[in-house]
């Protein structure tokens, strides 16, 4: 019974590594009010510190990987946003881990990330090295206290 269990967990979370989102994209184009000289006036901006912007999302992936592959719980867990800790607690997710480590073992770098920020949201594209089926896709994000947290669940 705990080894069903512990393969279910292990499809859970390994669906959620895997998942793409779909949600809107920043790209879509959005018209600007126009002023009173019927010229468009400036649309507001999201000021994101500098910490906060594409190259700290893409150091957090790389942590959050690695101690992914490497069954780091500790790690890991402490990188998962607070709506994921609700979802998945800490014994369910250290089999996961440990799970994944026997089956992939631990060298599987995160490689190519690109990131996108917009304000506290982030979305995370890379390659799994080694385990291309686990490469994602504008993987969700959160900024949460001042650090990035891994929000795909």
């Amino acid at each position: 019974m705990r080894t069903r269990a512990t393969i279910t967990t292990t499809a859970l979370l390994l669906a959620a590594l895997t998942a793409c989102s779909s949600g809107s994209s920043s790209d879509t184009a959005t018209a600007s009010p126009a002023s009173d000289t019927g010229t468009p006036a400036a649309e507001p901006t999201v000021s994101v510190p500098a910490e906060h912007k594409g190259d700290d999302l893409a150091a957090a992936v790389a942590v959050y990987t690695a101690a992914y592959f490497a069954a780091d719980v500790d790690t890991g867990y402490g990188m998962l946003s607070a709506r994921c800790t609700k979802q998945i607690d800490k014994a369910m997710y250290r089999g996961i881990l440990e799970q994944a480590a026997k089956d992939y073992g631990p060298d599987h770098p995160a490689t190519d990330v690109h990131a996108e920020v917009a304000g506290g949201l982030g979305r995370a594209t890379y390659k799994v090295k080694g385990l291309p089926k686990l490469d994602q896709t504008k993987q969700p994000w959160a900024l949460e206290g001042g650090a990035w947290k891994y929000d795909a669940c």
